[in-house]
């Protein structure tokens, strides 16, 4: 016989899994297991976009993966945002972990670098590198997954456009950004989710798209909002989305972050096409000489890991198209 407990979880948990169709579970812990039990890792699509950040991702866009991330798109399975934000909760450690690790194995060349683009290595960039002495920019912010000493994280989600927000009715990605800031306070992280970008102009839907067609349909459609850039400059930014494929939203991103924070953050590791020509075509868009900008590119071949500052943008991901995990070119 039914209980009315059982009555009342059918109208607020999903009649079945959301990855396999289980019965009676949110998710179950086949499904759980793959979209959280391996270790996230560094994902790059082929072909990388111009001005990509590093990406991390805790699973393969794939079977119970992708399963579980429309339902909870499209079918408003709300109830997944929890696993889901655990899920990309783990590859914002990853990227942290990450970040630390290089910046902390830094050269004294490299620092005299840093040095020449912030003015003062040791604190003279307004605070933006204030507690730093060991001239990395590492400060304390990734550690071992606990708390930071430059500010909170700051989880920047890629908008979505006004019209599927509506179709939808919720903010998928928002969704799952605010549950990845739950848990990273739960484990120690101090994070906040900042919802700083948005459209400026209308794009088309992406899905049907190749990798070249999501290039020109959404280069140039973000901003930052006017009291974004405030926000930016209290913490390391990570870039945050349901999935990557060709990586051209996060790209666009991370240029609208860019842009609008200046030169204090145009030094983050990116792809090695974004170091060898950005400084050239987005000249429109840099003040300076162009024999500065050759400089950078001549005399820094490092220059994304080198001429970083404190707090390198960074993405992170639940998903990513599979073949992008077997691609290791560091």
């Amino acid at each position: 016989m039914r209980g009315w407990w059982q009555d009342l979880t059918d109208l607020v948990l999903p009649a079945e899994c959301g990855g396999c169709g289980t019965p009676r579970t949110v998710l179950c812990a086949e499904c759980r297991a793959a979209l959280s039990g391996a270790v996230p890792r560094r994902v790059r699509p082929v072909p990388e976009p111009l001005g990509l950040p590093a990406v991390y991702a805790a699973a393969p866009y794939a079977d119970e993966v992708r399963a579980a991330l429309l339902a909870h798109k499209e079918r408003g399975a709300l109830a997944l945002a929890g696993a889901l934000g655990a899920a990309l909760a783990g590859a914002v450690r990853a990227g942290l972990r990450e970040s630390r690790t290089a910046r902390t194995a830094r050269t004294a060349p490299t620092v005299r670098i840093v040095a020449s683009w912030a003015h003062d290595a040791t604190g003279g960039t307004g605070g933006l590198m204030t507690g730093i002495g060991d001239g990395t920019g590492a400060g304390n912010w990734a550690g071992s997954g606990g708390a930071q000493a430059g500010g909170p994280v700051l989880l920047v989600p890629v908008p979505s456009a006004p019209w599927a927000v509506r179709a939808r009715g919720h903010d998928p990605v928002r969704r799952i950004a605010l549950a990845a800031a739950t848990e990273l306070r739960r484990t120690g992280v101090s994070a906040r989710v900042a919802p700083v970008l948005r459209q400026r102009r209308a794009v088309a839907d992406q899905s049907g798209l190749n990798s070249r067609q999501r290039l020109a349909n959404i280069d140039g459609a973000l901003e930052v909002t006017a009291g974004g850039v405030r926000l930016l400059a209290g913490g390391p930014v990570i870039l945050v989305d349901d999935l990557v494929t060709t990586g051209a939203t996060l790209a666009e991103a991370a240029r609208a972050v860019r842009e609008a924070t200046g030169p204090e953050r145009a030094g983050e590791e990116t792809t090695a096409v974004y170091r060898r020509s950005a400084w050239e075509g987005r000249e429109e868009r840099i003040a300076g000489p162009r024999e500065e900008r050759a400089k950078w590119t001549r005399d820094a071949p490092g220059m994304a890991e080198g001429n970083a500052p404190a707090w390198p943008i960074r993405a992170a991901v639940v998903a990513a198209a599979p073949d992008s995990f077997e691609m290791n070119r560091n």
